[in-house]
């Protein structure tokens, strides 16, 4: 994958803690995140699956679109998410990321 601005979603689980986050670089991002390279709110809630993302022409254009999804209502964030997404599968997998645990007590 070649560089390119992006905003996306990562996910702890269906439905479940939900991170908005804004790169140049996605798939160096996902690697960063799976690594847990970042600590804080990522790591600590296991926020890791990416659901969703979008790619932008100019970094700029992708921190408007970040600023405007984390202004969103948290349904309409998942609606976005299952429009493209419904099963909320973990998108990174196609890049030939191994699949990550699932969590034991949620759906």
């Amino acid at each position: 994958m070649e560089r390119q601005p992006a905003v996306y979603i990562l996910a702890s689980y269906r439905n479940g803690t939900i991170n908005i986050g804004v790169t140049s670089d996605l798939l160096a991002r996902i690697i960063q995140h799976r690594a847990g390279s970042f600590g804080g709110f990522t790591t600590l809630y296991d926020v890791k699956r990416l659901v969703w993302f979008e790619m932008a022409a100019t970094m700029e254009g992708a921190i408007g679109r970040e600023k405007q999804l984390k202004n969103w209502r948290r349904a309409w964030k998942l609606d976005l998410i299952e429009a493209v997404n419904p099963t909320w599968r973990d998108l990174a997998e196609d890049w030939g990321f191994a699949p990550l645990p699932q969590p034991s007590s949620r759906a």
